[in-house]
């Protein structure tokens, strides 16, 4: 895609998650691949003041290009883009009910079928490691192997997808199931789905979206003739 047309999907999706509910302020970051590496947002920077020139072009060496550093967590996005050819866009955020449960470093089990939208039957939480470090990026990676989410301890959440719309719309996926994790939690301890019942769901959801998805087999067939 032309990078001028990535560079204003970047800047309205880092926009879109401000009046989303997935960050305020400067918090958080936002990333698309591009044929020479990935535009990034830039750090410590409010997207409303933002244009599309200010979004940083980052090569997979680190090297950068543009009026603004990149975000700090750019080794993340790099990284990942690096690690999973299927990711087009990264996003992470300080959502609230996300970065309470890393707070607390606890992953989410498989209260919901929904979990397995994430790649498996529960999200991992990454071990804590400094904002910015290789270490966290590491962390990260390992907490997102068979997976599309993580929270990250002490953080916040991280999400990857296959363009800027998908990611988007995951991440507040996310966000969702966190806040309904949280205050199942306030009630008692969930009760979680057994692996036998996560495993057909994970099964689904390898049509899921698609003209012949998993849900067309609940569909009636056409009428036998008279």
């Amino acid at each position: 895609m032309n990078e001028n047309v990535l560079r204003a999907g970047l800047l309205a999706t880092a926009r879109s998650m401000a009046t989303s509910g997935l960050n305020a302020g400067t918090a958080g970051n936002a990333s698309v691949r591009c044929a020479r590496g990935f535009l990034i947002t830039p750090s410590g920077r409010s997207y409303d003041d933002c244009t599309d020139r200010d979004m940083a072009l980052v090569a997979m060496d680190g090297s950068w290009q543009g009026p603004h550093a990149p975000s700090s967590e750019w080794r993340i996005h790099r990284d990942i883009l690096a690690a999973h050819p299927e990711a087009g866009a990264v996003l992470h955020a300080h959502s609230p009910f996300a970065t309470a449960l890393a707070c607390l470093r606890r992953g989410i089990p498989a209260f919901h079928y929904m979990i397995a939208r994430f790649g498996g039957d529960d999200i991992r939480c990454a071990p804590y490691a400094t904002f910015g470090t290789q270490a966290l990026s590491d962390a990260a990676l390992t907490a997102l192997d068979g997976r599309n989410a993580c929270l990250l301890a002490n953080h916040g959440m991280l999400v990857f997808g296959s363009d800027l719309r998908s990611s988007l719309a995951l991440a507040i996926e996310f966000e969702t199931l966190c806040e309904q994790y949280w205050r199942a939690c306030q009630l008692g301890q969930p009760t979680l789905l057994s692996d036998a019942e996560m495993a057909e769901v994970i099964e689904r959801f390898q049509t899921y979206g698609t003209r012949q998805g998993a849900a067309a087999d609940s569909l009636p067939g056409p009428l036998a003739p008279d």
